[in-house]
């Protein structure tokens, strides 16, 4: 007589587990290395997205000054009806996105003059995105200012970021455009 041999063993099913083990770890390193990636390429956006904010305002609304806050280029022109930057990038100050905080400062115009929004505007600006989590969230630091070249370094620009010039750490980041 024979008999059937129905099911696995328990070695084959541990070898099973063990293979699947070796490519869930592969999967989660690829996912991890592509989620701080996404996130730094999110950080340049919304830095270069700023500098543009600040450019438009600055020519349009300022009378060549810029806005004091992130929320002012969310104000809507009293021409237009139009914002220069997205509700989701000016709903506050300091804002926090895909990973990274974003803080904004700028030296206030000791004139009269207000913009067309009624704010009083900033000669000069800063902004910075430091990673929530280093190593997590991101593993660069970056900073722009009234220039709009943005810089990126190991190191936080928070603080030691200057409103015009580059700063004195890090290296200006080329951008393919």
């Amino acid at each position: 007589m024979r008999t059937a041999n129905c099911g696995f063993t328990l070695i084959e099913l541990l070898v099973v587990l063990a293979i699947v083990g070796v490519i869930a770890a592969t999967a989660m390193a690829g996912y991890r290395g592509a989620r701080l990636s996404g996130n730094e390429a999110s950080a340049i956006a919304t830095v270069t997205a700023i500098g543009q904010a600040q450019f438009a305002f600055a020519q349009y609304c300022g009378n060549q000054r810029y806005a004091p806050t992130l929320a002012a280029l969310g104000t809507p022109m009293p021409t237009t009806g139009q914002a220069f930057l997205s509700p989701d990038l000016t709903a506050v100050d300091p804002l926090v996105k895909s990973g990274y905080q974003f803080t904004f400062a700028g030296t206030a115009v000791t004139d009269t003059g207000l913009t067309c929004t009624g704010l009083s505007p900033v000669v000069s600006y800063q902004v910075t995105a430091d990673p929530v989590t280093p190593g997590i969230t991101g593993n660069r630091f970056l900073g722009s200012n009234t220039d709009r070249v943005i810089y990126d370094d190991t190191a936080t620009f928070t603080g030691n970021m200057p409103e015009t010039g580059a700063p004195g750490h890090g290296q200006e980041l080329k951008i393919n455009r």
